[in-house]
C-alpha cells in the first residue's frame, strides 16, 4: 500500500510539474492579447468623430454646470467637484439622464440629433446647463 500511495504521489508531483509551466505560459500570452487589444481598438476608434470628443467634459462646481458643444453620439464625462450628487437630466424627455455622485465622475452619450438641449438637476431645481450638439 506505501508503493502505491508513493506511485501516486510521484504521479501527481509529475503532473504539477508539468502543467505550471504551461499555466505560467498562459498568463504570459493574456497578458501580450490584453496590450494588443486596445491598440487595435483605439487605432480603430481614432478616426472617428465621436472618439475626438470623448474629452468633452461637463464640469459641476459650487452648484453650477458648463456648458459643452459636443458632435451628434459624442461621450461626455461629467466631473462632479461638490460633495453631493447631481444629475444631468435633459429638458427633453428621455434624451439623456445621468445622476453623479459626489466628488466622482459618470459619462452618458450625447443625442444623435443637432440642436440645443437644456438640462438640470433633479436635486437642486436651481442648476441648469445647455448642451449643444453639431
Amino acid at each position: 500500500m506505501t508503493t502505491r500511495t508513493r506511485t501516486t504521489a510521484m504521479t501527481l508531483a509529475a503532473v504539477v510539474i508539468l502543467i505550471a509551466p504551461a499555466c505560467g505560459q498562459s498568463n504570459v500570452n493574456q497578458g501580450s492579447n490584453a496590450s494588443s487589444a486596445p491598440e487595435a481598438a483605439s487605432s480603430s476608434a481614432a478616426p472617428s468623430a465621436p472618439a475626438a470628443a470623448t474629452t468633452a467634459t461637463i464640469s459641476i462646481d459650487g452648484f453650477k454646470y458648463t456648458d459643452v458643444t459636443v458632435p451628434a453620439g459624442a461621450r461626455i464625462t461629467v466631473v462632479n467637484n461638490d460633495s453631493v450628487e447631481h444629475t444631468v437630466t435633459s429638458d427633453t424627455s428621455g434624451a439623456f439622464n445621468v445622476e453623479v455622485e459626489g466628488k466622482h465622475k459618470a459619462t452618458f452619450t450625447a443625442p444623435t440629433q443637432p440642436g440645443t438641449y437644456p438640462f438640470h438637476c433633479t436635486y437642486h431645481p436651481s442648476m441648469h446647463g445647455m448642451l449643444t450638439v453639431q
